[in-house]
């Protein structure tokens, strides 16, 4: 008998979560996740680098919904339904305990996602929830009151609910059979990647981090700070990460070409640097600058912006000219990075752009086209930061979804 209760379709972190919490909060229903590849829970493995970055440390709705460039506003009703905390103690009801690290991302204390793969699929089995692989869906009608899901492979699953939660896809023929349904998809663009740089100036010094720099596009209002990572194609780092979101959708449209200028410490403006430096000048004037870098930077760094500033190894302040003084000020807040292309962030492909938000009732995560169909995760408008965002939206959708799902009578 292919009839169920609830059939979620995708083994991701949303349809695992969506599946178990509808099972938690209603014992009765029987619940069938449908996998169209032969692995589950692949993002939830390699995310965090195999430790898997759970969720981030911020408890307050307002502000943990402010790091998403997609969904900020619907995120921040959702959020004071269900956020971080509620994910961190639901975890802890498992035996599972989360800690967080400076930057705010939370992994489980084993530092292994293999952990939360266990927990789900533990939980899976205590729920009697069914799994089936290899089964990718074609299509979705409704008749006489039921969900009629259509396989590729020509089976045909009967659902009274549906939870929809097949992540994102670059592909926007991924979502064809959605819009089938008579929803809108917004184009799906990719989100989180790093920037190739073209010209290479800083290639020697792939490697090294600065803790606090600033990251802007040139001619836009686009500006990250945090943690930059040079690397051998170029830029990257949280603040690099993080920029890439915000600027999605400009990015794409001018296809990654375009200046990046990268301020090595921080939001300074251009006089109080001018004036520290002066300051130094004179205090030593006797100190060679090649090898005494400021501002705590890496000297292989410091060097580079010396070199780049024409100041040669034995040049001390006393005896450095103004036009050098300036091309140094030039390159310490707006060294010039020739961006041309990106490379995807790791393996966490994330997207911007899915089922847009307006065809969802965002208090139920219900469809407004199709009654009994629900969404939840990545396959929607929306995503976050790195940092373990993403995840968190994850959660929060599918457990919306799930309560609405697990109040309605089973047929």
């Amino acid at each position: 008998m292919n009839s169920f209760d609830l059939i979620v379709i995708g083994g991701g972190a949303a349809g695992f979560y969506g599946a178990i919490q509808s099972a938690e909060l209603n014992p009765e229903l029987s619940v069938l996740i449908l996998e169209k590849s032969n692995k589950l829970l692949s993002k939830v493995k390699v995310s965090g680098g195999g430790r898997c970055n759970v969720t981030q440390h911020c408890f307050d709705a307002t502000q943990l919904a402010k790091h998403y460039p997609r969904g900020e506003k619907p995120l921040k009703s959702l959020f004071k339904k269900y956020q971080a905390q509620d994910v961190v103690e639901w975890f802890a009801s498992k035996r599972i305990t989360l800690k967080a690290e400076d930057d705010g991302r939370m992994f489980p204390i084993t530092d292994s996602s293999q952990t939360i793969i266990d927990c789900f699929l533990n939980e899976a089995i205590k729920h009697k929830i069914k799994i089936e692989l290899d089964t990718a869906v074609s299509g979705i009608t409704q008749q006489q009151g039921h969900l009629h899901i259509q396989c590729i492979s020509g089976k045909v699953y009967i659902a009274k609910k549906v939870l929809l939660a097949t992540g994102g896809n670059p592909n926007l023929q991924f979502y064809q059979w959605i819009q089938n349904l008579g929803h809108q998809v917004i184009p799906p663009i990719p989100s989180l990647f790093t920037f190739n740089d073209s010209q290479k100036q800083f290639k020697e010094l792939m490697g090294i981090a600065v803790p606090n720099a600033e990251v802007k596009i040139a001619s836009t209002k686009f500006s990250q700070s945090g943690p930059v990572l040079i690397t051998h194609w170029g830029l990257s780092g949280p603040a690099v990460i993080k920029l890439s979101a915000w600027a999605a959708a400009y990015l794409h449209q001018i296809n990654y070409q375009f200046t990046a200028l990268v301020s090595w410490i921080g939001n300074v403006k251009e006089d109080i640097l001018r004036e520290e430096l002066i300051n130094h000048k004179a205090k030593h004037g006797k100190q060679k600058v090649y090898n005494n870098p400021l501002f705590a930077l890496p000297i292989r760094l410091w060097q580079l912006l010396c070199s780049l500033a024409e100041i040669d190894e034995q040049k001390i302040w006393a005896e450095l000219p103004q036009k050098n003084i300036n091309k140094l000020i030039e390159g310490l807040i707006r060294s010039s990075f020739q961006i041309k292309g990106k490379t995807t962030f790791k393996e966490e492909f994330v997207t911007c752009g899915g089922v847009a938000l307006g065809d969802v009732d965002l208090e139920t995560m219900e469809s407004k086209k199709i009654k009994n169909l629900f969404f939840a995760g990545e396959v929607l408008n929306i995503d976050g930061e790195t940092g373990g965002y993403n995840f968190q939206a994850a959660w929060t959708t599918s457990y919306i979804a799930a309560r609405k799902i697990s109040e309605r009578n089973a047929v």
